[in-house]
């Protein structure tokens, strides 16, 4: 079964995300680029909000390819207690250091989801790499929220070869970027484990609040079909309560 991934902002936007049946609550600030991270006390404010009851996750920022850079950064998110750190395969220098130098952080629990960029020309053959160190998932998504959405970059029958390897190596795999009510059915066949939106769910643009009808409609449209889910889905589970992050001081 696909699940919906939620991008939120606020603990606020988490519970409204959890009342319209988010799968993952997703915390990012979409003012900071495409991945933008949110500082470490709203974090921490949300993982106390959602309190174990769904998996969260939350971006590292829009880093650049620098071993040491998206290594602090990484460690810094992990540590205020969510499940998953997404960090975003940049344009620049080869990510293939940053990769090796994560590996330490996945073999001591870390779970990391790669983003690759669909209109940045992604190499999907990393995602074998990323298996092999150990990451948690590796999803698509667009770098340029003005220039189109996911499927204007990257057709079906693509989009279906990352699910598919994705699913053979093991990996949670997730479908984003400005994607619209009307992507769904389309994307649905292809079996992703997560389809992510964030625009969509808002009252005006992906930088505006949320809007509970919006995100019912989205999940609606998600919601009819078969229960099937990915090992790589069913492994995945939140945080105990007594994990999350300590309180805001």
């Amino acid at each position: 079964m696909t699940g919906l991934l939620a991008s939120v902002t606020s603990a606020e936007e988490a519970e409204m995300a959890l009342a319209a049946g988010a799968d993952i609550i997703d915390l990012k600030d979409p003012q900071a680029g495409a991945l933008g991270a949110l500082p470490a006390p709203v974090i921490c404010e949300a993982v106390e909000q959602v309190a174990g009851r769904r998996i969260v996750s939350a971006t590292a920022g829009d880093l650049p390819m620098e071993p040491e850079i998206v290594g602090q950064a990484v460690a810094r998110i992990a540590a205020l207690g969510v499940d998953i750190v997404k960090i975003g395969m940049f344009p620049g220098r080869s990510p293939e250091a940053c990769l090796d130098a994560l590996a330490a952080q996945t073999a001591r629990g870390t779970r990391l989801v790669a983003v690759l960029f669909a209109d940045q020309s992604p190499d999907l053959g990393m995602i074998k790499g990323l298996a092999d160190r150990g990451f948690t998932g590796v999803m698509l998504d667009t770098m340029d929220k003005s220039g189109g959405g996911l499927r204007c970059h990257l057709d079906d029958a693509l989009l279906g070869r990352f699910v598919e390897r994705s699913a053979e190596l093991g990996l949670l795999n997730g479908l984003a970027g400005s994607l619209a009510i009307a992507d769904i059915e389309p994307l649905l066949l292809l079996g992703a484990d997560y389809l992510g939106f964030r625009g969509a769910l808002c009252a005006n643009g992906r930088s505006s609040v949320l809007e509970p009808s919006r995100m019912r409609a989205v999940r609606a449209a998600i919601e009819p079909q078969a229960a099937i889910t990915s090992p790589a889905r069913r492994a995945l589970q939140p945080r105990s309560p007594a994990h999350s992050a300590p309180p805001t001081p």
